[in-house]
C-alpha cells in the first residue's frame, strides 16, 4: 500500500479527531523517521515531546524484549519486581518522598486533582465538596471531562458539557490574579511552567517563584504539570528549577515511557500522595512491571546520555540562530532547551502551510494554536542535525515570503 491508500483507509474508518500532516510514518531510529515509501524525515516533534530519547533507543528496545519474555501485567492486585525499583529510583532522583503510578498524562493529572482535593478536606479542612482548584488561561492538561472544564480553548469544550465544577481560571503568569483567586476553599494551584500546546508561552522571570510563595503563605498546594517540559525537554530535569522553585506535587509522563509505552506518575510528599487509602484510587494498567522496567531504563538513559545537558547546549544555540532569520512573516521566536516557538504574523496565512511545506523538505514539525510552529526534536540530536534543520528552515520561509 502507499501513503495515498493508508490516508484515505484512515479518513474513513477513523474517527476525525486529529488533523495530522499527511506523512505515514513506516519506520523510525534516533530522530529520523521513514514513510511507507522509503522517504526520510527529521522528527522534529518527538511525539510532542513522548520521544526525547530518540525512537526505538536500543537500551529501551533491549528492555522491552527481556521484560516482555518475564512478567507484563499483575494489576495492583498483587506486588510485582518492577514498581518497587522505579518508585525508589524516581524519590532518589527527584527528592520526591512519595510516588503514584498512572499510564496516561491526563490521568495523572486527574490524580494530581483528586490529590489536592483530599488534603484539602482530610488537612486544611475545607468543607466537603467545596474545594478550588486554581488554573491558568489558555492551560492544556488533558482532554477528559474534568480537565476541559477549565480550559479556555472553546474547542476542547463546545458540546461536552456539563462540566465538573470547583476551578477558577486566572491569566497565565499574573502574580496578582493567583493573589486575588485564592480563598478559604482553595486547595491548590494546577500550573505548566510553560505553555507548550498554547503555543511556546513563558510566563514572566520570577513569576513561577512568586507564585509558589503566594500559594505556600496562603496555605495553596502548587503543582507543576511537567508532562511536556519535564525530564531534560527544556535543559533541565524540571522546567522549574530555572526559578528554584520545587513543587508540592509534579505531574509526569509522556518520555517517561521512551516512546514505547504509555507511562505517567505523580511524585509528592506523605502529606498529600501519603493520604490515600487502599481502593481510593487505582489503575489497573498504572505501576505495571513492563511500564515500570521501561521507565526505569527511560530515565537511565536521559541521565547517562546527558540529554538534558544536550538540551540546554543545543536549544540555546538553536534559538539564537532562529532569531537570526528575518522574515516579514515571523512575530517572534521564544522558546527554551529544546522546546522552541515560531509565532507568526496574522497576515502569515496560519503557521499549518508552513509545517506542510518544512514536510515537503524533510522536517516534520506541527502548527499549534493556527499561528506557532511548535519545535521539539529528540534530545539526543547535534549541531550538526540542527544545522540541516536550520538550512531548510531558512528555505521554507524565503520560499513562503
Amino acid at each position: 500500500m502507499d501513503s495515498r491508500q493508508y490516508i484515505e483507509l484512515e479518513d474513513r474508518y477513523g474517527a476525525h479527531n486529529y488533523h495530522p500532516l499527511d506523512v505515514v510514518v513506516a519506520k523510525a531510529k534516533g530522530i529520523w523517521v521513514w514513510d511507507v515509501e522509503g522517504r526520510k524525515y527529521l522528527d522534529f516533534l518527538s511525539s510532542y515531546s513522548a520521544v526525547n530519547q530518540g525512537h526505538c533507543h536500543p537500551r529501551l528496545i533491549k528492555t522491552v524484549q527481556a521484560q516482555v519474555k518475564r512478567l507484563t501485567l499483575t494489576s495492583r492486585a498483587f506486588r510485582n519486581d518492577q514498581w518497587p525499583l522505579l518508585a525508589a529510583e524516581l524519590c532518589e532522583i527527584t527528592g520526591y518522598e512519595v510516588v503514584l503510578p498512572m499510564n496516561s498524562g491526563a490521568e495523572a493529572v486527574e490524580t494530581a486533582i483528586k490529590t489536592a482535593r483530599k488534603w484539602a478536606y482530610l488537612v486544611k479542612k475545607v468543607p466537603h465538596d467545596e474545594a478550588e482548584i486554581i488554573a491558568c488561561a489558555n492551560n492544556f492538561h488533558g482532554r477528559t471531562v474534568t480537565i476541559v472544564s477549565f480550559s479556555t480553548e472553546r474547542l476542547y469544550r463546545d458540546d461536552f458539557g456539563p462540566f465538573t465544577p470547583g476551578f477558577t481560571v486566572i491569566p497565565f503568569g499574573d502574580p496578582r490574579a493567583l493573589e486575588a483567586a485564592i480563598n478559604p476553599r482553595t486547595a491548590a494551584l494546577l500550573i505548566e511552567p510553560i505553555q507548550a500546546e498554547a503555543g511556546i508561552l513563558i510566563p514572566p522571570a520570577g513569576f513561577l517563584k512568586e507564585a509558589a510563595e503566594i500559594c505556600r503563605r496562603n496555605n495553596v498546594l502548587f503543582i507543576a504539570d511537567e508532562i511536556q517540559t519535564g525530564l531534560g525537554r527544556t535543559g533541565k530535569l524540571f522546567d522549574s528549577e530555572y526559578e528554584g522553585v520545587r513543587p508540592d506535587m509534579v505531574v509526569i509522563g509522556k518520555s517517561l515511557g521512551g516512546g514505547f509505552y504509555p507511562v505517567s506518575a505523580v511524585l509528592g510528599g506523605r502529606e498529600t500522595l501519603g493520604l490515600f487509602k487502599p481502593g481510593e484510587h487505582g489503575s489497573t494498567f498504572g505501576g505495571n512491571p513492563l511500564a515500570c522496567a521501561l521507565a526505569r531504563e527511560a530515565l537511565r538513559v536521559i541521565r547517562e546520555e546527558k540529554m538534558v545537558e544536550n538540551a540546554a547546549e543545543q536549544g540555546a544555540w538553536f534559538l539564537e540562530q532562529l532569531k537570526k532569520i528575518r522574515s516579514r512573516h515571523i512575530k517572534e521566536v521564544r522558546g527554551r532547551g529544546l522546546l522552541i516557538g515560531i509565532e507568526l504574523k496574522p497576515e502569515a496565512g496560519g503557521a499549518r502551510r508552513f509545517c506542510v511545506a518544512l514536510k515537503d523538505a524533510g522536517l516534520l514539525c506541527k502548527e499549534t494554536h493556527d499561528n506557532v510552529i511548535r519545535f521539539a526534536p529528540p534530545l539526543v540530536i547535534r549541531r550538526k542535525d540542527l544545522n540541516w534543520a536550520l538550512k531548510r528552515i531558512k528555505s521554507v520561509f524565503r520560499a513562503l515570503a
